[in-house]
């Protein structure tokens, strides 16, 4: 307050003064016989009351005398009608912001989501095996693995696929989940593709995916179970034979034996993956080749059947050395309820049988109990739950089956709500100090996770959109559409260049990006020459930078303090992985704006109903 006011004995020409504590129901304010914490109202700023102050009752308790006296009453009126106005444009301001409409603020992506997606996709050409195509966007690849198959008994064509990583290895089990991912985002944003011209790209990996999942699945017959082949290639690291480990070669190039692990029905979760991919990618190929989309769909059912119908007889596909021994070091598979709901999720899609849907909300809790505590709110190649019930809530939101689905339903959309809540705040998950979340902190390579979480934050807000709600809540909180965008955004930012390395963690994108990747084939000359399985070495130890630079693959990332290290030798660092760019291209395609999107922001206008996904379309063979 101004040094004017002050205590002093009340002299006898100090003119009386009425003070009063409050404002009673009438609107009148009532008095007081102290002077302590009251106020001066000889303003005429109250109305008169013909009422003496007197004689109204006092529900307030006498006090002391103070003798608080206003020496300077032209000040202290100035002070308090500054004190008002203060307050009550405050109030305006609150009140002006609370009652006007709230629009969505979407803040623009800095960087050019076109070109880093082109580019994410065009590792996927960097990895295909089998007779390589002409019009391949990438040079220092060709033909690869025409053997591949060969050293199973019975001499069966195993060629195509993909590479799984640097090595020269394929994994049905990370063939399948990328797939399904690539189709799902298809499913969801094909007109955003189409806008950028990808579409086509993108479904060609998808088919070359699929086509290569249909050979390694083989349907029971009279005299033999069903048959999945896991893995081509031996990841035999003990240095005694020629491996996919040991030696650094190009695809290309390789000469020694590549073994192939067969499984029966009981890899549960292989198998589950495996419908998963051809039932999504068949419903990307449904109006462009219906006799494929037919197959696809066809193979995917059969095997559902041989997986499921002994409930006694299933379990994860490295849990048997000879179909998945050697896949533990990779891709060590936790359960496998979680691929079994999620097979026949995506089989409900794909052909509208209830049945599926039914296996997959009757299992669902059983995935839940057998979730980990380390996979929890994770989307990975090896937990497929928190997708599963993103896609369970889509279904509750835009074709609500009711009755008897209506408890599963609902408690994916309860758990969706926590997986968002984890996302925008700091309770379940830590991030970086450049702000990378960190999902799982003893494993390593964080980009991965990351970029999946980015893609179902985006693709949940888009719901949220489509269904004109500007947010949700969790029994810890609550979360907004923004909020969700704005998380899945700087996740991306940060592996296209927004962090403390001011690195892009996909190469070729931005002005510094990794330039020792883990991977043969960017590692070592495309100049004509046969190499041997060690004459690699020279290469793979060189500190110099790759001679070819494969384009679009995300490596695996820096540490929880933002470290990276670009050394070649360094994999945790430094290896890309097909199921890591699925994630990321499923990411980026999420958050690119189609183009009249663009357009209208500029202009000030948002309409939520054109965000480039197919609310529907999903839903096509449900009736």
């Amino acid at each position: 307050m101004p040094s004017s006011l002050g205590y002093q004995p009340p002299s006898a020409d100090q003119e009386p003064v009425t003070y009063v504590h409050t404002l009673s129901e009438a609107g009148r304010l009532l008095p007081s016989a102290s002077r302590w914490n009251s106020i001066e109202i000889d303003f005429n700023l109250v109305p008169q009351s013909g009422i003496a102050y007197d004689v109204l009752p006092s529900g307030y308790s006498k006090s002391y005398d103070h003798n608080l006296v206003i020496r300077d009453r032209k000040l202290f009126k100035r002070c308090l009608y500054i004190s008002a106005s203060i307050v009550i444009l405050f109030l305006a301001l609150i009140l002006l912001l609370r009652f006007l409409p709230h629009k969505h603020h979407h803040h623009g992506p800095s960087k050019n989501l076109t070109l880093a997606l082109n580019q994410a996709l065009t590792f996927f050409d960097a990895q295909k095996s089998g007779t390589y195509p002409q019009n391949s966007p990438v040079k220092f690849r060709g033909d690869s693995g025409l053997q591949d198959g060969n050293s199973t008994g019975n001499h069966v064509n195993l060629v195509g696929g993909f590479y799984d990583s640097g090595n020269n290895i394929k994994f049905s089990f990370s063939t399948a989940y990328t797939m399904t991912l690539l189709s799902w985002t298809v499913i969801e944003y094909h007109q955003k593709y189409a806008d950028i011209g990808e579409l086509d790209h993108v479904k060609d990996i998808i088919k070359w995916g699929s086509d290569y999942l249909l050979k390694v699945f083989v349907p029971p017959n009279a005299t033999s179970d069903t048959t999945l082949y896991s893995q081509i290639g031996n990841a035999n690291s003990d240095g005694t034979t020629p491996s996919d480990i040991n030696c650094w070669e190009r695809p290309e190039d390789m000469d020694y034996v590549r073994p192939v692990s067969i499984c029966d029905s009981t890899a549960s979760d292989l198998a589950g993956e495996i419908v998963a991919a051809l039932s999504a990618a068949s419903l990307v190929f449904k109006s462009d080749d219906s006799v494929y989309s037919g197959e696809l769909v066809k193979a995917a059912g059969e095997l559902f059947e041989s997986a499921t119908k002994d409930p006694n007889n299933q379990g994860t596909y490295t849990r048997d050395e000879s179909c998945g021994g050697q896949s533990r070091d990779f891709y060590n598979s936790s359960g496998y309820n979680d691929e079994l709901v999620w097979g026949g999720t995506w089989l409900f899609f794909a052909t509208g049988d209830i049945s599926y849907l039914q296996y997959a909300t009757d299992l669902f809790q059983a995935a839940v109990d057998s979730e980990t505590s380390s996979d929890k709110w994770i989307f990975d190649w090896n937990n497929k739950l928190t997708a599963n019930m993103v896609l369970l809530t889509r279904l509750q939101f835009f074709h609500d089956l009711g009755y008897p689905y209506e408890g599963s339903l609902m408690t994916s959309a309860n758990m969706t709500g926590s997986l968002m809540c984890s996302y925008v705040s700091s309770r379940i998950f830590n991030m970086t100090p450049g702000g990378l979340v960190i999902q799982r902190p003893n494993y390593g390579a964080p980009l991965q996770f990351a970029a999946t979480a980015s893609f179902l934050s985006k693709l949940y807000s888009d719901y949220l959109d489509l269904l004109l709600s500007s947010g949700g809540s969790c029994s810890t909180g609550e979360f907004t559409v923004d909020m969700l965008r704005n998380f899945s955004l700087s996740q991306v930012n940060y592996i296209l260049g927004d962090n403390p390395m001011n690195m892009s963690y996909m190469v070729g994108f931005g002005d510094k990006f990794p330039s020792q990747v883990h991977h043969r084939s960017a590692s070592i000359p495309w100049d004509g020459q046969h190499y041997l399985c060690k004459d690699g070495y020279k290469w793979r130890d060189s500190k110099d930078p790759n001679p070819n630079v494969l384009l679009g693959a995300m490596v695996g990332g820096p540490d929880e303090f933002d470290k990276f290290i670009d050394e070649r030798d360094r994999q945790e660092f430094t290896e890309p992985r097909i199921t890591s760019n699925a994630g990321l291209v499923a990411a980026l395609i999420a958050l690119h704006d189609p183009p009249h999107t663009r357009k209208n922001k500029k202009k000030g206008h948002y309409d939520p109903t054109k965000l480039g996904i197919d609310q529907m379309g999903i839903f096509d063979k449900i009736h």
